[in-house]
């Protein structure tokens, strides 16, 4: 891989296709950046900032590009927390990757970072897995020679041998290892793994992999604090222990946990992502998905900053699937309904629940952001979009694959009210989610996904079963067809004529056949249903429409 990075594009940057980190920065050598225009903690997010806007200037968020000989403390200048810099598993998954988050977090000098870790690589699913493996388990030593529990040891202390950390936190993280073998092991004897006992066993990974990188920033002759966000900073939630609810009092805790003293040395805090304590047991709980990116934002809304980055491999939100579509774009805003809508239909961005701290806060704005590309603005999600309402058309083009539609039939729905009430009585029983309707004077359409309802191998008895409900009860016919593709438009549907309009042109250029269109009442969002065989076409000819 090369060090060169090309120069930043105005308002947005083609990426190649397929998709290739081929921007990947050099793990051996931090890339020349240029310096801030001006401070951060200025800057309000009800506008957006230079590296958003149409412009060759330098973005306001890249970082300084004076070389050093030794690291300097970032915010040194400052008398508190600046920026929340959220980093996911992927980014700290071994020592390397530590090392170039270190990088990152160090090329924004005039920024005094909180910086919010998830568990190392895999960690997270080799804990659940030892959780289960350990009910076949008989005693201590078979918990001990699990193989995920080892891959769990190995990893983390191959990491710390690595990165030299000091004597205090190996003794810390050695002793969590040991604690996570005694609670499998006490799963092992009680022969159940509970949702308490669950959450309890994943906080290990976010608890180790915190420790060890608080200390390696320290080795560097930095100033660096580790926090446990479910003790330190005082993380309440409610007591469902694998999908915690953040209350109100969390953000009170915060920021008096986070707010410095007169004259304190500006830190480097290192923040477990995904865990809080349960208001009433005490016990520690997850924050279900997503979980990271909510304890970034809910710091961020706490300490009423300007942005929380979220470090991806990618430069921002694209304008669809890079494995899909060549020629994607990265976007430089978006709101954050538009963020919801493409989270909700399967685009990787955020997760909705994530974003709500940033939504019901008056400034605070998320900065989609690349770890391979530095200096790239990424994408920003905030609340006015620069220019206006009406100066924009698509933002992204999101395919759900293998979509189950229903047909639902019945003369009795003609001029009858509590039909529709009906119909999701029987949804809801099923607990069936629904993403789109379409209604006409004697039929309803639905579209199901799978993904979010049955395991695989139950799905035709589940559609039978709801399929008997409807007919069994006199309610109406019902024909189920499987297969389909849901093609949703995130953009600006006060133009929806427009939209619409080149939109179907471009599909009936490619021969792709519609078979149902939901229009949302977000005034974000139309959704197109067309086959799975035909999907990827119809996503192509409408990029290619859009974004030529």
């Amino acid at each position: 891989m090369s060090a060169h990075i090309p120069p930043m594009a105005c308002l947005v940057a083609r990426q190649g296709a397929p998709f290739v980190k081929s921007q990947k920065v050099s793990r051996a050598a931090a890339p020349v950046l240029p310096a801030r225009i001006a401070p951060r903690r200025s800057r309000r997010c009800t506008s957006v900032p230079s590296a958003v806007r149409a412009s060759a200037s330098v973005a306001s968020s890249a970082p300084n590009d004076a070389p050093t000989a030794a690291p300097t403390q970032p915010g040194n200048a400052l008398d508190a927390y600046s920026v929340v810099m959220k980093f996911g598993g992927s980014s700290v998954a071994d020592a390397t990757r530590m090392r170039e988050v270190a990088t990152i977090v160090l090329q924004f000098p005039d920024e005094m970072p909180i910086v919010v870790l998830s568990a190392m690589g895999k960690t997270t699913n080799n804990l659940l897995m030892a959780g289960e493996l350990a009910m076949k388990c008989d005693d201590a030593d078979e918990v001990s020679a699990l193989e995920p529990v080892i891959a769990i040891r190995k990893l983390h202390v191959e990491t710390m041998d690595a990165l030299h950390v000091d004597d205090a936190t190996r003794a810390e993280v050695l002793k969590l290892l040991n604690k996570m073998e005694q609670v499998c092991t006490g799963v092992a004897l009680m022969q159940e793994c509970t949702g308490r006992t669950r959450a309890t066993l994943v906080s290990f990974g976010e608890r180790m992999s915190t420790r060890i990188f608080a200390s390696y920033v320290r080795s560097m002759g930095l100033n660096s604090k580790q926090y446990d966000a479910f003790d330190q900073l005082g993380f309440v939630t409610t007591d469902e222990f694998e999908n915690g609810n953040v209350l109100p009092a969390t953000y009170d805790n915060v920021r008096k946990a986070l707010t410095l003293d007169t004259g304190a040395s500006a830190s480097v805090a290192v923040v477990t992502g995904f865990l809080g304590r349960g208001e009433k047991t005490g016990a520690i709980a997850t924050l279900g998905r997503g979980g990271s990116d909510l304890t970034a934002t809910v710091i961020g809304a706490a300490l009423k900053l300007p942005e929380v980055y979220v470090w991806k491999d990618v430069d921002g939100v694209l304008s669809a699937d890079p494995r899909e579509v060549q020629g994607t774009v990265a976007m430089a805003f978006l709101s954050f309904q538009e963020a919801t809508e493409l989270a909700y239909f399967g685009a990787q961005v955020l997760h909705p629940q994530s974003m709500r701290p940033a939504m019901d806060s008056a400034n605070l704005c998320v900065r989609v952001k690349n770890s391979y590309n530095v200096r790239a603005p990424g994408t920003l999600i905030g609340h006015t979009r620069p220019g206006g309402d009406t100066d924009w058309l698509l933002t992204s083009i999101v395919r759900k694959k293998n979509v189950t539609m229903l047909d639902i039939v019945s003369t009795r729905m003609l001029g009858q009210y509590g039909f529709l009430a009906k119909v999701f009585n029987i949804m809801d029983k099923a607990g069936i989610s629904v993403d789109c309707v379409a209604t006409s004077e004697v039929s309803v359409s639905l579209t199901l996904d799978p993904a979010k309802v049955w395991s695989r191998d139950l799905q035709k008895e589940e559609l039978d079963a709801l399929v008997d409900e409807f007919e069994n009860a006199g309610i109406a016919r019902v024909q189920v067809s499987t297969g389909h593709s849901l093609i949703s438009l995130i953009g600006n549907v006060q133009r929806n004529n427009e939209i619409m309009e080149r939109g179907f042109k471009a599909l009936g250029e490619a021969s792709v056949t519609v078979k149902m269109i939901s229009q949302g009442a977000s005034k974000t969002n139309i959704s197109l249903l067309v086959g799975d065989d035909q999907g990827s076409a119809a996503v192509n000819a409408i990029h290619r429409e859009f974004f030529p």
